[in-house]
C-alpha cells in the first residue's frame, strides 16, 4: 500500500543530501546534475546511455583494485594499496568531461573538491591511473556506437492510416531522440534481441478492452480516477533515472554498502538501464503504434465494433493539468518507462536477494512529497498502472514493456558483473 509522505529538512531524500563520504555516490549526483541540466535537455531514453558510461567506467575503475569481479571492459588491474575514491572520481569526470565539455569548469572544480578530500600519496596517485584508464576505455568502446546529435534527421514516416503513429497534439515535433533504439547495446547481443510480440491487432477483443479502459480512466476528466491515480500518474512522469537515483543512494546508506558494492550497484543498474532503452526505443520504431489520444479520437476507423470515436478526448497528460505534461511524442508500445523500470526494479532484486526491501521514492513533480513502497515488485505495479491513468499508453504496452525490461535484467544478471572466480 503506497502512502504520501511529506519530508522535512535532513531526511534523506531531501535534494541532494549525500550520506556517507563515497565517491561514488558523490559522482552520481554530479553526473545526474550535469546530465539532466545540459542544454537542449536530453530525453530520458538518451540520458540512460549517459548514466550508463560513466557509471559502467566507474565500476571498471574500482573493480581494477577492488578485483572482486570481472571487469566490464579491458582495464588492468592496478597495484595495491590504491583509493577507489580516487579511481571513482577520475573515472567519472574524465567520461562527463568528454561528453558535455561545456560543463568542464564545474566539472573541474568538483573533481578537484574531491581529489582534496584524499591525502595526495601513492595511493590516491594509483586510483587517479585506474580512472583515467577506465574512462579512455569507456570512451574508446563507445565511439561511433550510433549516438546521434539531438534532433538529427527523422526518418521514419508519420502514419495516417488506422493504427500507424504520428505525433499527438499538442506536441508537433518528433522524438529528438529517435536513434536511440539503433544505439549499439552495452552488454546484450542485439536491440532486437528482445523485442516484444507487439500491439494486439485493431479489430480484436484485447485492443478493444485496452482501448475502452484508458479512454475511461485515462481521460482528463475521468470521473474513475481517483485523486492518489492521478497523482501518482503525474508523480512518475520524470526521468527514470532521476527518480530511482534517490532510491540507489538511500539503500547504499542504509545497507552501508562499500565503495566496490556502490560501483558495482549503480553500474549495473545503469548498464540495464541503457539497455533496455536501447531495446525498447529499437522496438518502438518497429511497430509504430498510434497513441491513446490518437487511438480514441479515429476509432470510428478502426474497424472494431466495440469502439466508439471521442474526436474532443483529452488524456490526464495535458499541460492543463500541469506544465510540460503531455502525450510523449514517440510510439506507443512498447511502454519506455516500463521497459527501462522493470530493468532497474529486477536489477535492485537481484542485488539485495529479495524483493521485500521498504523504500520511499521522490519525483521533481512534487518537491517535498515521497510515495511508499514495501516492496520493489509494486513500484512496477504501479508504473504499469500510471502509464494507462495518465492516458499516454494502452495497458498491453505497459505490459510487454516490463517483460522487455526483465528480459534484459535476466541477461545482464548471467553475463555481466560476475564474481571473478
Amino acid at each position: 500500500m503506497k502512502r504520501l509522505v511529506v519530508i522535512c529538512l535532513g531526511v534523506l531524500f531531501a535534494f541532494p543530501a549525500i550520506a556517507r563520504g563515497d565517491a561514488i555516490i558523490d559522482w552520481n549526483l554530479h553526473a545526474q546534475n550535469t546530465i539532466l541540466t545540459t542544454v537542449p535537455p536530453p530525453t530520458a531514453h538518451a540520458s540512460t546511455l549517459s548514466f550508463a558510461m560513466v557509471h559502467g567506467a566507474v565500476y571498471d575503475a574500482v573493480n581494477a583494485i577492488d578485483r572482486s569481479h570481472r571487469p566490464y571492459l579491458r582495464v588492468a588491474p592496478v597495484r595495491r594499496p590504491a583509493s577507489q575514491d580516487a579511481a571513482a572520481a577520475t573515472a567519472a569526470f574524465r567520461v562527463l568531461v568528454a561528453l558535455y565539455p561545456a560543463q568542464a569548469t564545474v566539472l573541474q572544480a568538483n573533481y578537484d573538491a574531491s581529489l582534496a578530500k584524499l591525502p595526495a600519496d601513492e595511493r590516491r596517485a594509483r586510483g587517479i591511473a585506474a580512472g583515467e584508464a577506465a574512462a579512455a576505455a569507456m570512451l574508446a568502446a563507445r565511439a561511433n556506437d550510433g549516438r546521434m546529435a539531438h534532433g538529427a534527421p527523422y526518418p521514419y514516416p508519420l502514419g495516417t492510416e488506422p493504427g500507424a503513429w504520428r505525433v499527438s497534439p499538442p506536441l508537433t515535433a518528433v522524438d529528438p531522440a529517435w536513434w536511440v533504439g539503433d544505439v549499439r547495446p552495452f552488454v546484450i547481443p542485439s536491440a532486437r534481441w528482445f523485442g516484444t510480440p507487439g500491439p494486439n491487432p485493431l479489430t480484436s477483443r484485447a485492443y478493444a478492452r485496452d482501448l475502452n479502459e484508458v479512454k475511461e480512466i485515462g481521460a482528463l476528466a475521468s470521473t474513475t480516477r481517483t485523486a492518489d491515480q492521478t497523482m501518482a500518474a503525474v508523480f512518475w512522469q520524470a526521468q527514470p533515472l532521476q527518480l530511482y537515483g534517490g532510491v540507489l543512494r538511500d539503500l547504499s546508506a542504509r545497507y552501508q554498502l562499500s565503495p566496490a558494492q556502490n560501483a558495482r550497484l549503480f553500474g549495473r543498474v545503469t548498464l540495464a538501464a541503457a539497455d533496455a532503452a536501447i531495446s525498447c526505443w529499437n522496438d518502438k520504431y518497429r511497430h509504430l503504434f498510434w497513441r491513446p489520444i490518437d487511438a480514441i479520437r479515429n476509432a470510428g476507423t478502426d474497424g472494431n465494433p466495440k469502439t466508439e470515436a471521442d474526436p474532443n478526448w483529452l488524456p490526464l497528460f495535458d499541460p492543463s493539468t500541469q506544465a510540460g505534461l503531455a502525450t510523449p511524442n514517440f510510439p506507443d508500445h512498447p511502454s519506455g518507462h516500463s521497459c527501462v523500470s522493470s530493468s532497474i526494479i529486477n536489477t535492485l532484486q537481484d542485488f539485495f536477494h529479495t524483493d521485500r526491501i521498504a523504500f520511499d521514492v521522490s519525483s521533481p513533480r512534487f518537491p517535498g512529497q515521497t510515495r511508499h513502497f514495501e516492496r520493489f515488485s509494486q513500484v512496477l505495479d504501479e508504473i504499469i498502472e500510471a502509464r494507462v491513468w495518465g492516458g499516454i499508453h494502452f495497458r498491453t504496452a505497459d505490459v510487454q514493456g516490463a517483460q522487455l525490461g526483465e528480459r534484459v535484467a535476466r541477461w545482464h544478471r548471467w553475463f555481466a558483473f560476475r564474481p571473478d572466480h
